[in-house]
């Protein structure tokens, strides 16, 4: 999971600027979605033995894009 927060009125900046991100190489599957305060979040799925394989990741954005250092996290199905 990939979350960044826009400097204000610039979500829609940084939405195309995820959107156009393209991998290493292609998840099973990617979402993305826009909130409040202009944030965006990009969901993505892949096949993985564990939770710190080696895996393409979204970059930082333009520090002038965002208001904060991006987050990331890693999640596991369980059921």
């Amino acid at each position: 999971m990939w979350e960044a927060r826009a400097v204000q009125g610039r979500g829609a900046e940084l939405l195309e600027w995820a959107r156009a991100r393209v991998l290493a190489r292609e998840p099973l599957r990617r979402e993305v979605f826009r909130a409040p305060q202009d944030r965006v979040l990009v969901l993505t799925w892949w096949e993985a033995e564990t939770l710190d394989a080696e895996l393409p990741e979204l970059p930082e954005p333009d520090a002038e894009l965002i208001t904060r250092p991006v987050h990331r996290w890693r999640f596991e199905a369980v059921e």
